[in-house]
């Protein structure tokens, strides 16, 4: 049987890197589970959780043309549907965007179409857009930059003095 992507396998941890932990599977194959795919929460070391020779459930998340095999253990877990859900987002208040909204096209990206095609993205109300914030921005940084070569024109050169 080949190994298929999404398929659940039991393996065992051949080798401890850095970066991961190489598993061996029962096909004979070895594949990677990467540090970012051994646990739900972040993982300093990898030998903080796994040790070699420790029998670990994988899921295959990729095959790669050249044989290579990334493994994953923390999407091995089946997880309920309603068990811990992930809380909301808290609503951003305050900042420099906050409540302000601009008239009008404005800094470029297409000339406020709002991307790829069809109609324009509206922001929901009281919220601007991205093209809002991200015009909001250019202007912000153009008057920065032609503020610092006003205050930097007359220091160039050494001693002070101008040379005509």
């Amino acid at each position: 049987m080949a190994i298929e992507v999404g398929s659940k396998l039991e393996g065992k941890v051949t080798g401890i890197t850095h970066f991961g932990a190489f598993v061996e599977l029962p096909e004979g194959g070895t594949g990677l589970v990467h540090i970012s795919e051994i646990a739900d929460n972040y993982v300093k070391d990898v030998n903080d959780h796994l040790k070699l020779n420790d029998m670990v459930t994988v899921k295959v998340i990729n095959v790669d043309k050249d044989g290579k095999i990334g493994l994953s253990i923390k999407q091995a877990v089946d997880r309920p549907a309603d068990a811990a859900p992930r809380p909301p987002r808290p609503e951003r208040h305050g900042g420099p965007y906050s409540g302000e909204r601009r008239e009008g096209g404005g800094g470029g990206f297409g000339g406020g179409g709002g991307g790829r095609g069809g109609r324009p993205f509206r922001a929901p109300a009281g919220r601007p857009s991205f093209e809002d914030k991200m015009s909001r921005f250019l202007k912000d940084s153009e008057e920065r930059i032609s503020s610092l070569k006003k205050n930097t024109e007359g220091k160039r050169g050494g001693r002070g003095a101008r040379r005509d």
